[in-house]
């Protein structure tokens, strides 16, 4: 059984800025209205037949969200990233020939090569999986697209 949560109707968005590194277009900071949208499989169980919870679903996802809300979102595992200072203040590094000093309090440091919204889909992906299989032992899949607006997305799907 599949269910499918649609993140413009259930408000699961997230506004951030961030950069493609050394991309020719997307190479400077810009920010993006981002909406997840999720579809999860499963068997169907517990006393009431659920495949997950909705509710229990669109919190993970919103709790998720409001961590890179108004972030600038920096990519930690990149290549090209050089992160040159980093204190309880501010982060600075350096890509390409661009330096960068920001305030720490504004960024969200992510475990990823890049920000993309395929690494995003990603990174939400197995980051839902793992917390869902934590409570229900009947999944087969999450599937997530991060859209960068609206019809314009990347779809990671986990499995079991």
């Amino acid at each position: 059984m599949k269910i499918e949560i649609n993140g413009i109707h259930a408000n699961l968005r997230f506004s951030s800025a961030h950069m493609i590194p050394l991309h020719e277009s997307c190479g400077g900071i810009h920010g993006h209205s981002y909406i997840v949208d999720l579809v999860i499989e499963g068997e169907r169980s517990g006393e009431f037949g659920f495949v997950v919870d909705f509710k229990k679903a669109k919190t993970i996802v919103r709790d998720m969200c409001s961590k890179l809300d108004h972030k600038v979102l920096i990519p930690c595992n990149s290549d090209v990233v050089e992160f040159t200072h980093k204190d309880n203040d501010s982060l600075e590094f350096t890509v390409g020939k661009k330096d960068y000093k920001l305030p720490l309090e504004d960024c969200c440091l992510l475990p990823l090569k890049s920000t993309s919204a395929e690494d995003l889909a990603e990174y939400f992906a197995e980051e839902i999986f793992k917390y869902l299989e934590k409570i229900y032992n009947n999944l087969s899949s999450v599937q997530i697209c991060v859209n960068e607006g609206i019809g314009q997305g990347a779809y990671f799907q986990k499995s079991a």
